[in-house]
């Protein structure tokens, strides 16, 4: 991971891992195999961890993810969660910070998982990047770390999702 990452910063790249990371790729898997709506608990979940990791307001964060949750418990439609997603992206843009703009861009791709459990991986590479941005000495155990409480975390929701009782319809097809 450690040799990847730093080809990505020599690179100059804004995402530090994708899912050619090698560590990275049991998460992906199993975010392919697992059932959606255990996917969206999970990003959602993660999402607030990320935006309490923001330094500067994180506002459009949290109202970004209260809005993910409405979309996906059928309380409103795509068209409002997209333009709170888009405007935490907006937010990623407006700050200095490349660890908070790295935290902005994993809530959006947290959130987006509503629509597609494709975007999960995006909330672990942006938010992994933000580690490696404010950590640039000793990131690796705390990225680590994260690795293994995304797995563990959602292994949980595979098995718990059923308790969440309010779907939106198209995630009840």
């Amino acid at each position: 991971m450690k040799e990847y990452v730093e080809k990505a910063l020599h690179k100059k790249r804004g995402i530090l891992f994708t899912q050619k990371t090698e560590e990275l790729q049991p998460l992906c898997l199993l975010i392919s195999v697992s059932d959606r709506r255990a996917v969206i608990l999970w990003a959602l979940e993660e999402a607030e961890r990320a935006a309490k990791n923001i330094s500067v307001s994180n506002e459009s964060a949290l109202q970004c993810i209260r809005t993910a949750r409405d979309w996906a418990h059928g309380k409103i439609k795509m068209p409002l969660a997209r333009k709170a997603i888009l405007a935490c992206h907006a937010a990623a843009k407006s700050v200095k910070d490349a660890a908070d703009a790295a935290l902005f861009h994993a809530v959006g791709q947290a959130c987006s998982t509503v629509h597609t459990p494709k975007h999960g991986p995006g909330l672990a590479f942006y938010e992994l990047t933000a580690l490696v941005r404010r950590f640039p000495k000793d990131w690796e155990d705390k990225a680590k770390e994260r690795i293994a409480d995304y797995l563990t975390d959602l292994l949980y929701w595979q098995e718990h999702w059923q308790e969440e009782k309010e779907w939106a319809d198209f995630l009840t097809k």
